[in-house]
């Protein structure tokens, strides 16, 4: 054997070490530090979970996540993220949402002082997006973003309330199916989305009618009492209300409180739909009065620690694009019992993140689906028997 021989099946087995066979592992590979400032706040169950994904594949990926939260507050997230670009001691990547346009200073601070960034749900917009073009162009630092694709979300939760709506045939007097669509607000890149998804399915069905299209801030409280008011005002009209469209789980929950104390039944005289993958939606879907939670986003933080892995080690995800987009999925009845376990327990080491790495010669394409997801749970729960 060759000495040349020797040092390829030596490295080769190193590799092997890090990752399944066939993945882009650098020869040198060294543990990230990792910094995501997170724009949610302490407690709120959406950004706890991308910043627990973040965290769970940092363990599989040698990566340490450090997380710090905005607690909503814009200027909180600016004040952090510019702390962590002037430190002394600069983390390997910075990862940021770009809520309420808050990104922007601390992508040009990043840039300044040299720290490669990512970000994460909520991209740039409007004259920010004009401004500064694509990742890598003015800011070279800027390596891309991972979003989901949430107009398709909207959309595919509009539909399902549509066909249940036409399957039970839930018309008004008007012969039109009746809908209240809850946004979460009006400005937010993730909310456009999703209400622009739940326009596009009811342009294309002349059947449907979207009554009235409010916002309640995210928040359970405000869509109930959007919900109690949408329900009197149809029963004073002799409108039949057939669904509630509502842009995540915490608003659909206030939709279902609102439509029992009207005296309507859940699941059996109109549908509610929500997105977020919740624990407690979760429970509703199994209890028959939820229709069904889209989601899955939370898991672009752990995602993005593959993404960043990859970077590292030599496979830019950016040869396929630096806007990398994941799909969501809803969870209904049919599948629960596949991911309602790991949601309800957050045991984000379940998930064996290291299979899905970039394969060679496929640098930037990536399988985040759901079937992937469950599949890597089956064989992480059975490498662990």
């Amino acid at each position: 054997m060759t000495i040349f021989l020797r040092i390829w099946l030596a490295a080769g087995m190193a590799c092997a070490v890090l990752a399944p066979p066939g993945h882009i592992v650098a020869a040198d590979a060294k543990a990230l530090n990792i910094v995501f400032v997170s724009p949610g706040k302490t407690g709120e169950v959406y950004w706890d979970m991308v910043a627990q994904t973040m965290q769970a594949a940092g363990r599989k990926l040698d990566a340490h996540v450090e997380v710090l939260t905005s607690e909503r507050n814009y200027r909180i997230m600016q004040e952090l993220g510019y702390g962590v670009v002037a430190r002394a001691d600069k983390p390997d990547f910075l990862i940021l949402s770009n809520e309420e346009s808050a990104a922007v200073p601390i992508l040009e601070a990043a840039e300044a002082a040299g720290v490669k960034t990512l970000l994460l749900s909520n991209t740039l917009i409007g004259e920010d997006a004009k401004r500064l073009g694509p990742p890598r162009a003015k800011l070279t630092t800027w390596l891309g973003d991972i979003t989901t694709d949430l107009q398709t979300a909207g959309a595919r939760m509009a539909n399902a309330l549509i066909a249940t709506a036409r399957a039970e045939k839930w018309q008004s007097p008007d012969g039109k199916i009746h809908i209240l669509g809850i946004g979460g607000d009006e400005i937010t890149p993730a909310s456009i989305a999703r209400n622009a998804g739940l326009k596009l399915a009811v342009d294309a069905a002349p059947d449907v009618v979207v009554d009235r299209m409010l916002y309640a801030n995210w928040t359970q409280s405000e869509a109930e009492q959007v919900t109690a008011n949408y329900l009197s005002w149809a029963a004073r009209k002799e409108i039949r209300p057939a669904g509630v469209w509502a842009g995540n789980d915490p608003m659909a929950l206030g939709a279902l409180r609102a439509i029992t104390a009207a005296g309507l039944v859940p699941g059996r005289n109109i549908e509610v739909v929500g997105l977020n993958w919740s624990e407690d939606a979760l429970r509703e879907i199994k209890a028959g009065r939820l229709l069904l939670s889209d989601g899955g986003h939370f898991l672009l933080g752990g995602w993005s620690i593959v993404l960043l892995r990859d970077y590292a080690d030599g496979c830019d995800f950016a040869d396929a694009s630096p806007r990398v987009e994941a799909r969501t999925s809803a969870i209904t009845r049919d599948n629960l019992a596949s991911v309602g376990d790991l949601i309800k327990t957050r045991r984000f080491d379940r998930i064996d993140f290291t299979r899905f790495r970039a394969k060679a010669g496929r640098c930037g394409r990536y399988d985040f689906s759901l079937d992937a997801l469950i599949s890597s749970l089956a064989r992480a729960d059975g490498a662990g028997e």
